[in-house]
C-alpha cells in the first residue's frame, strides 16, 4: 500500500499538465513524474516489475482524487 503521497505542479502558476509525486511503499521511497496521459517516469529507483501494476494502478486513483477531482 502506498503511503505519504505527495503531488506537486511541475509547473508553477500555469495550467499545464505534468506532476511530481513521491511516495512510500513497502519503506523504499520512490519519486517519478506523471505525465497528463498517464504515463510515470521513474527518477532513479521505479518499483519492482511485481508491484509496478498495482503501484501504477493506486497512482491513478490517488491522482484522481488529488488532481481532477479538486
Amino acid at each position: 500500500m502506498i503511503s505519504h503521497f505527495q503531488v506537486k505542479p511541475l509547473y508553477e502558476h500555469t495550467q499545464l499538465p505534468g506532476w511530481t509525486i513521491s511516495f512510500y511503499f513497502n519503506g523504499h521511497y520512490y519519486q517519478g513524474e506523471y505525465k497528463k496521459d498517464g504515463a510515470i517516469s521513474w527518477d532513479s529507483n521505479q518499483p519492482s516489475d511485481q508491484y509496478l501494476s498495482s503501484i501504477t494502478s493506486q497512482i491513478h486513483e490517488l491522482m484522481l482524487f488529488h488532481v481532477y477531482e479538486k
